[in-house]
């Protein structure tokens, strides 16, 4: 069996691991889809009025602002669900699986693959579950394309992906599950500065910079232009440009932890 054989069915099999491992443990993913979903139903109920009028300029209407709002959300569901990745492999390092498996005959980076696989399919599958919530209270993407759609669909694998690789890498580099848990927040927190609940053009001038300038706010605004139609200009190539960083980043980091020798 050729090499590239034997890394695919290793990792096939670490990722069948991992799945069953949040299956067996739903609530872990449930409490991460809690913060998203509280904040999309947060703000548009009880300020989504406001916001509209502030944005549009005009009077209130809080369909627009959940239209606007959507594409902020299912960037920051990312966000949440990756810290359960963060905090899978902490575990693992911690009670000795990682070390067992570098052990066996196995694939080395197969142990990472199959985490970062299935972290993946986690936050597209939280992506579905928190579009569906948007949907049902009022979101519509009616001028879209089947390309704009496909786009958009590669815009949030590529993110998750990116951000799983930074998780994975803060998750091996972690003493603990709760340092990697606490080491992952600004993937929370972010969202909350970037451009997902107002536009950066209406932040304090000093302020600004942070808000546009950070991987968020370029990948929102992309998302928005594929599902709404408004203007896209450079954030497309931003957002990819930050996405292809971040997962050469975490892939590095990542790797280099995982194959330095335990102490």
């Amino acid at each position: 069996m050729s090499a590239l054989a034997l890394a695919v069915r290793d990792s096939t099999t670490m990722l069948r691991r991992n799945l069953l491992h949040a299956r067996r443990y739903p609530s872990a993913t449930l409490n991460l889809l809690l913060t998203p979903i509280m904040m999309l139903l947060l703000f548009v109920y009880i300020f989504g009025d406001v916001m509209s009028a502030g944005i549009g300029g005009g009077g209130a209407d809080r369909s627009e602002y959940v239209a606007y709002l959507v594409p902020g959300i299912l960037l920051m569901t990312i966000g949440s669900t990756v810290i359960g990745a963060a905090v899978h492999v902490s575990m693992d390092m911690n009670e000795g699986l990682v070390a067992r498996f570098r052990t066996m005959a196995i694939h080395r980076t197969s142990v990472i693959i199959g985490h970062v696989v299935g972290s993946v399919l986690q936050c597209l599958a939280s992506v579905v579950l928190v579009g569906a919530v948007g949907v049902a209270i009022g979101f519509r993407s009616t001028d879209a394309t089947v390309v704009e759609w496909l786009a958009a669909f590669g815009l949030i694998a590529l993110f998750a992906l990116a951000l799983t690789w930074i998780a994975v890498g803060m998750g091996m580099s972690s003493p603990n599950p709760e340092a990697a848990s606490n080491a992952a927040m600004p993937l929370i927190l972010l969202p909350l500065i970037s451009s997902a609940f107002i536009p950066a053009s209406t932040m304090p001038g000093w302020f600004r910079p942070i808000a546009e300038y950070q991987p968020f706010t370029p990948a929102i605004e992309t998302l928005r232009g594929l599902l709404l139609g408004s203007e896209i200009g450079n954030d497309g190539w931003i957002a990819v440009a930050w996405c292809v960083a971040l997962t050469a980043l975490g892939y590095v980091w990542a790797t280099a932890r995982f194959n330095r020798d335990p102490a």
